[in-house]
C-alpha cells in the first residue's frame, strides 16, 4: 500500500495519470488531503471508481485524538494521538501573540536516553514516516478550527535520527502545494548527531537549527546525554559554527537549567567561553518534572545570574517561559502513553 500522503505533488501527479487517470485528479487529492481528510470516501468531488483505485492501493496516514488536555494556565493544548498502527505519540499546541505554534513528535520514543526526558523512558518503537509529522499538524488544525503558523520538531523522539523522514516532511509541509508553512517558520531541534547536522546544512533550508546542549563541558554533558559520549562537545561546537557557515543561519541552543547540576557561576563561565564569538542564542530553560529523575529547576536567581554572566560575554540569552506545566505538556515531558 502506498502512503499517499508522503508523496510529492509531483510523485502524487505520475501516480495517478500513469494509472490512467486525469492529471487534474492529483490536484483536488492534494487539496483534500491538504484538509486533513481521514478516508478517501470523504473527497466528494472525486469518482467512485478513483475512489476504489485509491482505496485498494493507497493509505492515509492518521494521527487520531485519543485524549485532549487544556491548560488551565495559558490554554496550551497536549494531544495524545493513535496512528493507524496502534502507536500512540503525543504533541502540543501553544498560542502566541504572533499566532499558533505546534510541537510535533518525530518518532514512537526515543533512543537517547537523556536523563532528565520522559520520552526516552517511555522506550522507542520506530520512526514516523513524513505524513504521520504531517497528520499531527492536520487533526490539530482541524480539531481547534485555527491554522497553525510556526512548528518545532522538539517533540518525542530525535528528529535527525529519522532523517530521510524528516526530509521529506519539511519539503511537504513548506511547499504551495501542501501547508504551505515557510522554512523560517519551522524550528528542528537535535541533541547533537554531528554527521547529520552537516548534511542538513547542505540543503541550506531556512529553518532554525536548535541544538540541545544542556551542559558546558563533555564530563556534564555526559552524565545526563550519553550521545555526548559518541560526539563529544568540541565536535558539536564545530559543527554548529560550520553549520552557520554554510546556510547564513543562526543556531539557537537549549539550556535546561538544573539545579546543583550545570547552572553554576562557573558553567555559566564555561559555556561563555565554549561559545565565544559564536552567531548563536541560548535558550534557558527551567528543568521541567519528570518523574524518576530527582532533579530540580533551578532557582530564579541562579536563573537570572546566568543570564548576565552570558550577556556580560556578548551572548544572547533568555529564559524560556514555561507553558503547560499543569498537564505535562512542557519540554521534556512527553511520554508513549495511551490512556
Amino acid at each position: 500500500m502506498i502512503d499517499i500522503k508522503s508523496l510529492y505533488y509531483n510523485e502524487l501527479e505520475n501516480f495517478i495519470t500513469d494509472n490512467g487517470f486525469p492529471r487534474f485528479r492529483a490536484r483536488q487529492i492534494s487539496d483534500w488531503l491538504s484538509k486533513g481528510v481521514t478516508s478517501f470516501s470523504q473527497m466528494r468531488n472525486i469518482p467512485a471508481n478513483i475512489i476504489d483505485f485509491l482505496s485498494g492501493s493507497c493509505y492515509i496516514s492518521v494521527a487520531n485524538i485519543e485524549k485532549k488536555l487544556v491548560s488551565r494556565y495559558d490554554k496550551t493544548v497536549k494531544y495524545l494521538f493513535c496512528l493507524n498502527d496502534g502507536e500512540y505519540i503525543e504533541s502540543v499546541v501553544m498560542s502566541y501573540h504572533h499566532g499558533y505554534s505546534i510541537c510535533v513528535s518525530t518518532q514512537v520514543g526515543c533512543k537517547m536516553g537523556c536523563t532528565f526526558c520522559a520520552t526516552g523512558k517511555s522506550g522507542f518503537s520506530r520512526s514516523l514516516t513524513a505524513s504521520e509529522i504531517l497528520a499531527q499538524i492536520e487533526a490539530a488544525q482541524k480539531d481547534l478550527n485555527i491554522r497553525i503558523s510556526n512548528i518545532v520538531l522538539m517533540g518525542m523522539g530525535e528528529p535527525l535520527d529519522n532523517f530521510d523522514n524528516v526530509i521529506r516532511f519539511l519539503k511537504l509541509v513548506s511547499s504551495e502545494d501542501g501547508l504551505n508553512i515557510g522554512m523560517r517558520h519551522i524550528t528542528l531541534s537535535t541533541c547533537g548527531i554531528v554527521p547529520r547536522i552537516y548534511e542538513l546544512a547542505e540543503y541550506k533550508f531556512a529553518l532554525t537549527l536548535s541544538v540541545s546542549l544542556h551542559a558546558p563541558d563533555n564530563e556534564t554533558r555526559s552524565r545526563t546525554m550519553p550521545v555526548n559520549n559518541r560526539y563529544p562537545i568540541e565536535q558539536l561546537i564545530k559543527a554548529c559554527r560550520d553549520y552557520f557557515d554554510i546556510t547564513g543561519r543562526r543556531v539557537s541552543f537549549e539550556y535546561a537549567m538544573i539545579d546543583g547540576e550545570n547552572d553554576s557561576g562557573e558553567c555559566a563561565q564555561k559555556l561563555s567561553k565554549l561559545l565565544k564569538g559564536m552567531n548563536c542564542h541560548v535558550n534557558l530553560i527551567p528543568v521541567n518534572t519528570v518523574e524518576g529523575t530527582g532533579y530540580k529547576k533551578s532557582r530564579t536567581e541562579r536563573q537570572k545570574a546566568f543570564v548576565e554572566i552570558l550577556s556580560k560575554h556578548g551572548i544572547t540569552a533568555t529564559i524560556r517561559r514555561t507553558l503547560g506545566s499543569d498537564i505535562n505538556a512542557s519540554c521534556g515531558q512527553l511520554r508513549r502513553n495511551s490512556i
